[in-house]
């Protein structure tokens, strides 16, 4: 059976389209990275993701990927995380969740 919750929950998420403007590798991790993105605000959004074992953080700059944008911010080994990148796995295989066409950073996801 699927697990399910109310359409008013999930309508409480703001996901977003961000560019990647900095990616580099949090030193004492082997799997966080810190990601600055642009998310359409004046302000620069920073993120810990733990992305490290999948992606280097060369091939991210410039990456258009759908982050959330309106969960508590989070500590992680010492860095504040504002958002959440999405991504899918299959086995060892993660891929971050991208538009199919540019968009302007801040786009909503409908």
């Amino acid at each position: 059976m699927l697990n399910t919750i109310p359409y008013d929950d999930f309508a409480r998420s703001e996901l977003k389209i961000v560019q990647i403007k900095t990616a580099e590798r949090v030193e004492g991790s082997e799997k966080l990275l810190k990601i600055i993105v642009d998310d359409g605000s004046d302000t620069d959004r920073q993120i810990i993701s733990g992305i490290g074992k999948y992606y280097d953080p060369a091939e991210l700059l410039g990456k258009q990927v759908v982050i959330v944008t309106n969960l508590e911010p989070r500590m992680l080994m010492g860095l504040e995380s504002q958002g959440m990148l999405l991504a899918a796995s299959a086995g060892e295989t993660l891929a971050l969740l991208t538009p199919d066409q540019p968009l302007p950073p801040g786009s909503n996801i409908k």
